[in-house]
């Protein structure tokens, strides 16, 4: 009764429009009205206690390095430098619009980000060059899910913060898909550009490419000193996402000499209420979390799971289907906060590794924002091409059929994301 009371609420004030932490809220405060055991005052105590994390102070840090990066000159220099290595291949621009998602992406952590600060570069030129508008649109959408694969990440954060599982271990797991992501969404690209006859760019001589090199080195090391110091014990997760703000800070404000301080209130603004979404996101659903693990919500469906699908390759195959099908209707952060406390104590059960189950529900919740109808990086594109969802649906299918064969080649072949962990000694 009062699970069917939580979930009804749910429903109800998300169909209505309510933001999805609200209405995990009050659907949390609703059901413990109405079982009446546990006082009300449970939930303010439980809403701190989830938001009393060390690892969880990464979030605001990242997305705060990432506005930085955007304002500071970083951004458009490693688009340049994309721009040079790639723009003389057939639908060149394409290229450098996903390349240059990937390197964002290693900063920002963010899907949403990504698209939103390499598309708002690249889908104007892309369109000078005489690409359809569809498919221009799309090919920001596509590079934009690389951010959350590409650590480092919020969603590997949030993943290590709920499992226990160590964040720097999942940041290197997401190394090698990410770039095999970015690679095969390049090649999609490359063909259909190569069809159509889109255009490319003339090819930049060897002292180009060494110039926008230079001139993009201090943005290309931030990733090198963020994942060389947690790999190298110098400081932790938590830790990278502060020296990501100062050295963002650093390199915009005294090197490229780009950052204002009269910007500095917009992008603080801005970065705070970015992270306050995600927190509130957190602390809601470790709430609704909560109430379904007392009412043993999680071990009658993981006994349902394990009668249905007991077979570890079985259980994968529902596990991609549930995680890509939640990845197009709701945020990232959300559904790992909602889905793994009751996916991940059956995946230890059939002794999936925990980085590994990490991985492979990152990436496919990372192809559910870029699937119809409702993925957050077509949304993001839609608005800044001001082109119909229906319009990038067509668009985005080969890219979708890609995605799809990736998310099986990292499911039933572990060692693409845990492979670098050996290296490492792990």
């Amino acid at each position: 009764m009062v699970v069917a009371a939580l979930v009804f609420v749910l429903i109800l004030l998300l169909i209505i429009g309510f933001p999805i932490a609200f209405s995990l809220g009050m659907g949390s405060v609703a059901a413990l009205a109405l079982k009446g055991a546990i006082p009300l005052t449970v939930v303010p105590q439980r809403l701190f206690t989830s938001a009393d994390s060390f690892a969880l102070l990464a979030v605001p840090f990242f997305v705060l390095a990432g506005e930085l990066m955007q304002h500071g000159g970083i951004s458009r220099r490693l688009v340049n430098f994309a721009g040079d290595l790639f723009g003389w291949i057939s639908g060149g621009l394409a290229l450098v619009s996903i390349a240059a998602s990937a390197f964002f992406a290693a900063i920002s952590g963010s899907s949403a980000a990504t698209t939103a600060a390499i598309g708002s570069v690249m889908y104007p030129e892309m369109l000078k060059r005489h690409y359809k508008p569809d498919f221009a649109a799309v090919v920001q959408a596509v590079g934009g899910t690389l951010g959350v694969i590409i650590p480092p990440s919020i969603p590997f954060i949030i993943y290590g913060v709920t499992t226990g599982a160590s964040v720097g271990d999942l940041f290197l797991a997401g190394i090698v898909p990410g770039l095999t992501g970015a690679i095969v969404y390049m090649t999609v690209a490359w063909r259909i550009s190569k069809k159509y006859g889109y255009g490319n760019i003339a090819r930049s001589s060897l002292s180009q490419i060494w110039r926008s090199f230079r001139e993009a080195f201090w943005g290309l090391m931030m990733p090198v000193i963020i994942l060389g110091g947690i790999y190298g014990g110098i400081f932790t997760p938590t830790e990278a996402a502060v020296v990501a703000v100062v050295y963002a800070l650093l390199v915009g404000r005294f090197i490229y000499k780009e950052l204002d301080f009269k910007n500095f209130y917009q992008m603080f603004i801005k970065a705070g209420l970015t992270s306050a979404m995600i927190m509130m996101l957190i602390v809601t659903a470790s709430l609704f979390t909560w109430i379904m693990t007392i009412e043993n919500i999680p071990q009658a469906i993981a006994g349902a799971i394990l009668t249905f699908a007991g077979n570890k390759i079985i259980f994968l195959v529902l596990i991609n289907i549930i995680f890509l099908v939640a990845g197009m209707f709701l945020d990232t952060v959300a559904i790992i906060l909602l889905l793994i406390p009751i996916f991940y104590p059956i995946a230890v059960q059939l002794n999936i590794d925990p980085v590994h189950f990490g991985v492979i529900a990152v990436f496919n919740l990372a192809v559910g924002q870029m699937t119809p109808p409702f993925g957050v990086c077509l949304f993001v594109s839609s608005g800044i091409a001001n082109i119909s969802l229906e319009r990038l649906i067509r668009a985005v299918v080969p890219f979708l059929l890609a995605a799809i064969g990736l998310i099986f080649i990292f499911t039933y072949v572990p060692s693409f994301s845990l492979g670098i962990l050996s290296l490492f000694g792990k």
